[in-house]
């Protein structure tokens, strides 16, 4: 078999953030902009406090069978939960949303790409 590819998406919404932890994520915003956005293994978090309460958690994982997307997005979630609740960050509404990389369709660049490859 070979190795599938599944980024995971880790939503929720920062819940009864004290004063001191809505300043420390606003200092720790720019590292956290959605312009930085990207899909790690250990998860990229971004939010954008001064217009929403909203986060997004960014995971790359992998497996060898379709069905290993529902376990690395358990993996996902965990990890998104431990993160927030290590620094006593409140959330609700955690939701996820998984794309195995291996079924999504291919871009126009792609697409023209393997049709020169097998030319």
């Amino acid at each position: 078999m070979s190795s599938r590819t599944f980024r995971i998406m880790v939503r929720g919404v920062f819940d009864g953030l004290s004063t001191e932890q809505r300043a420390e994520l606003v200092n720790r915003a720019p590292a956290h902009d959605i312009l930085r956005a990207a899909f790690t293994p250990e998860g990229h978090l971004s939010y954008d406090l001064a217009a929403r309460t909203a986060f997004t958690f960014r995971f790359l994982d992998s497996g060898e069978a379709e069905e290993d997307i529902l376990e690395a997005t358990e993996r996902a979630e965990a990890a998104a939960e431990a993160w927030l609740t290590e620094r006593g960050y409140g959330y609700k509404n955690l939701r996820s949303q998984a794309e195995d990389l291996s079924q999504a369709p291919l871009g126009k660049r792609q697409r023209r790409a393997a049709a020169a490859k097998d030319h």
